[in-house]
C-alpha cells in the first residue's frame, strides 16, 4: 500500500449511516436521505459527470474535489439502499486479481 488512509472513507460511510435520522434543517445528508433513492442517485450521477469532466478538462486539484464528491454521494446512495461498505469492499477484495476483461465477461458485461 502507498499511503492510502482508507479509514476516511470508513469513517465517513459511518458518519453518514448516523445522520439518517437526523434533522434535515441541520444536515445535508439527513437532507438528501428525506428526498428518497431517486434524489441520491441524482447527485451521485451529477458528481459522476462533474469529476469526469474535471479529469478532462480540469486540473488536479479540480478532479481531486469532484473525485470526494464522488466518494461521499457514492456513501449516501449505499447507506440509503442499506449496503454497508464492508460490502464494497468485499467485492473489490473477491475481484483482485482477476482481469478486469475477464471479470467483466464472467458478469456478462465483456
Amino acid at each position: 500500500m502507498t499511503g492510502h488512509d482508507l479509514g476516511v472513507l470508513a469513517d465517513l460511510a459511518d458518519e453518514i449511516a448516523a445522520r439518517k435520522g437526523a434533522s434535515p434543517e441541520t444536515s445535508y445528508t439527513a437532507k438528501l436521505f428525506s428526498q428518497g433513492m431517486e434524489k441520491c442517485a441524482k447527485k451521485l450521477g451529477e458528481e459522476a459527470v462533474e469529476a469526469a469532466l474535471a479529469a478532462v478538462l480540469g486540473g488536479k486539484a479540480h478532479l481531486t474535489s469532484e473525485a470526494a464528491d464522488v466518494l461521499y454521494h457514492l456513501l449516501v446512495v449505499l447507506a440509503a439502499a442499506d449496503v454497508p461498505l464492508e460490502n464494497v469492499m468485499a467485492e473489490l477484495k473477491r475481484r483482485r486479481g482477476t482481469s478486469g476483461l475477464a471479470e467483466k465477461a464472467a458478469r456478462g458485461q465483456g
